[in-house]
């Protein structure tokens, strides 16, 4: 449940991350209340998560999660350059996702 826990307060970074966008420096109203609802949410579901796994592999978890997530949306939603670096490293990232995964125990 955990895990489950940990992915969802990702997503919710991801969220935020690309609300902040949509904010234009928290100047829209709207757009600015889903992204700190989405900010609350993940980092709460952080918190709950970090209760019974290792603060490394939850932080470091949330983190991947929500950059290759975030970067993988820059790409779709605002354009951005999607180089065989980039990708590879996004790669790179999610298999250190999967072995944090593996390696942990729980």
């Amino acid at each position: 449940m955990a895990w489950l826990l940990l992915v969802l307060a990702g997503l919710f970074e991801i969220g935020w991350a690309i609300g902040l966008k949509y904010t234009d420096g928290f100047s829209r109203l709207w757009p600015s209340v889903g992204t700190i609802a989405a900010m609350v949410i993940s980092v709460v579901l952080l918190g709950i998560a970090m209760k019974s796994l290792p603060v490394g592999t939850s932080y470091a978890v949330w983190v991947g999660v929500g950059a290759v997530g975030t970067a993988i949306l820059g790409i779709i939603l605002f354009g951005e350059p999607a180089t065989a670096g980039r990708i590879a490293s996004l790669g790179l990232i999610v298999a250190g996702i999967v072995g944090l995964k593996l390696s942990s125990g729980h």
